[in-house]
C-alpha cells in the first residue's frame, strides 16, 4: 500500500486541523460552562449546535460515510487520518462533524440494510443532525459478547411485533435528541442456526412500554456529551412488523457489518487521544521542576515520552493498513487486521494516558485536564465492540487452523 495520503485527504485533513484549531478547542471550557448552567444534564450546549453549523458550512460534515449518496464518499484510507484528528478532543469534535458512535454505526446499518420508508424517516434526519440515536444490543442478565446470548424477545403479533427485556449501557438513550433506538433481539430462539435467530428493529423513543430508567456510569463518569450510556426496558413495546431492519434473522449478520468500521472508527480516533495525551506529557515536562531540574530531563519521563512515540507510530501503520484491507478485499479480508487493532490500540492508549496521568499528578486526575476522562474512555474501549478475550479467541482460532 502507498502510505502517502492522496491529494482529497489532504485537503480535508488541513481543513479539519482549523477547523480544530479555531473551533473546537476553544470551545472546549465554554461547553463544559454551558453544560453545568443547564436544566438537565443530557440537553445539549448551545456551543455543540454552532460547532456543527459551522462543519456542515464547511463541508466537513458525514465524513465517515463512503456511500457518496449520503456522506463524504471516503474510502476508509481516507477517513483514517481525519479521524485521528477529531480523536484529539472526542468530546466535541465526532459530534460537530456529525461523526459520533452510536449514530455513524446506526446510519450505516439504515443506508445499507433499511427500506426506503425507513430510510425516509430516521436516516435522513440523522444525516441532517436533527436526532440522534441509539444501539440496544448489551444485556445484563447474559454475557453480551457473545450475542447469540441476547434474551430479548422480539414476538410477531400480526401487522406488528411485540418487544421485551433490558438492556444497559445503551449510548446516546439519555439524550433528549435520541428518538430511535435500533435493538436487537430474537425472533426465533429455538432457530436450529444459533446465528440466525436474531433480528433487529426500529423502536422510536415515544414508543409505549419503553423505558429509559437510569443512566450507567462508567469509571464514575457520566458521558453527557454523547447521551450517557442507560439502561432501557421494553415490556410488552408494540411497533409496526415494517420497522423490522432486512429479514427476520438476519441480526447477527447486519450486527457483524455494523461493528467491522465501528470497531476501526474507534481505533482511528483512540491514536488521536494518544497524540493529544503525548502533547501535554510534554508540556507539563518542560514546564515543571521537581528535585532541582525539569521533569523533561528527567530519565524516567524521557522513557515514557519515547515509548509513547513508538507506540503511536505502530498503531497509526496498522491501522491505515486495516483502513487499506477493508477498501480493497472487505471486511471479511480484513479480519486478522480488524481484530488485531481491536486488541492493541485501546491496550496502547490506556498505557499512554496513565503515563500522562502520572507525569501531570494530581492534577491528571482532576477535572482540569482531559486525562482521567480520555482514561476512562479508552479503557472502557477494551470492552465495546466485544472485550479483548473474545478478540484474542477469534485471532487464535485463524492462526493454528492454519496448522491443523
Amino acid at each position: 500500500m502507498d502510505f502517502a495520503f492522496d491529494a482529497r485527504t489532504e485537503e480535508l485533513r488541513e481543513r479539519l486541523l482549523t477547523f480544530m484549531d479555531e473551533h473546537v478547542h476553544p470551545a472546549e471550557q465554554t461547553a463544559h460552562e454551558q453544560r453545568a448552567a443547564l436544566a438537565s444534564p443530557w440537553d445539549t450546549p448551545a456551543i455543540v449546535e454552532e460547532l456543527k453549523a459551522e462543519a456542515r458550512a464547511q463541508g466537513l460534515w458525514n465524513l465517515f460515510l463512503p456511500d457518496a449518496e449520503h456522506g463524504a464518499g471516503l474510502t476508509n484510507l481516507q477517513y483514517a487520518p481525519l479521524a485521528e484528528i477529531t480523536g484529539r478532543s472526542p468530546q466535541l469534535a465526532p459530534t460537530a462533524l456529525n461523526c459520533a458512535a452510536p449514530d455513524t454505526g446506526n446510519m450505516e446499518v439504515l443506508a445499507q440494510f433499511g427500506n426506503e420508508a425507513q430510510r425516509k424517516q430516521w436516516l435522513q434526519p440523522l444525516l441532517a443532525g436533527e436526532i440522534r440515536s441509539a444501539f440496544a444490543m448489551t444485556e445484563p442478565e447474559v454475557a453480551s459478547s457473545d450475542a447469540t446470548n441476547i434474551e430479548t424477545q422480539i414476538v410477531r403479533d400480526g401487522d406488528n411485533y411485540v418487544i421485551n427485556g433490558r438492556k444497559w449501557y445503551i449510548s446516546g438513550a439519555m439524550n433528549p435528541l435520541c428518538q430511535i433506538f435500533i435493538v436487537m433481539g430474537k425472533t426465533d430462539p429455538d432457530g436450529a442456526d444459533i446465528r440466525r435467530q436474531q433480528s433487529m428493529i426500529l423502536v422510536p423513543r415515544d414508543t409505549p412500554g419503553l423505558e429509559v430508567k437510569r443512566a450507567m456510569q462508567v469509571y464514575g463518569y457520566e458521558d453527557h456529551y454523547h447521551g450517557g450510556h442507560a439502561e432501557v426496558v421494553f415490556h410488552d413495546v408494540r411497533v409496526p412488523a415494517g420497522n423490522l431492519i432486512g429479514e427476520e434473522g438476519g441480526g447477527f449478520a447486519i450486527a457483524q457489518a455494523r461493528l467491522g468500521p465501528g470497531r476501526i472508527h474507534h481505533c482511528m480516533r483512540l491514536i488521536g487521544m494518544a497524540e493529544r495525551a503525548i502533547e501535554l506529557m510534554c508540556r507539563r515536562a518542560v514546564g515543571r521542576t521537581a528535585f532541582g531540574r525539569p521533569l523533561a530531563r528527567q530519565g524516567v519521563v524521557q522513557e515514557w515520552i519515547a515509548d509513547a512515540r513508538v507506540a503511536v507510530e505502530q498503531l497509526r501503520l496498522l491501522v491505515l493498513k486495516t483502513a487499506w484491507l477493508m477498501d480493497t478485499v472487505g471486511n471479511k479480508g480484513a479480519h486478522t487486521e480488524i481484530q488485531s487493532i481491536k486488541i492493541a490500540t485501546p491496550r496502547a492508549v490506556v498505557d499512554i494516558l496513565d503515563k500522562a496521568v502520572q507525569l501531570h499528578g494530581a492534577a491528571g486526575v482532576s477535572q482540569d485536564f482531559p486525562l482521567a476522562e480520555l482514561w476512562a474512555g479508552a479503557r472502557t474501549l477494551r470492552l465495546a465492540d466485544g472485550p479483548d478475550e473474545v478478540h484474542q479467541r477469534s485471532l487464535a482460532r485463524r492462526e493454528l487452523k492454519k496448522y491443523l
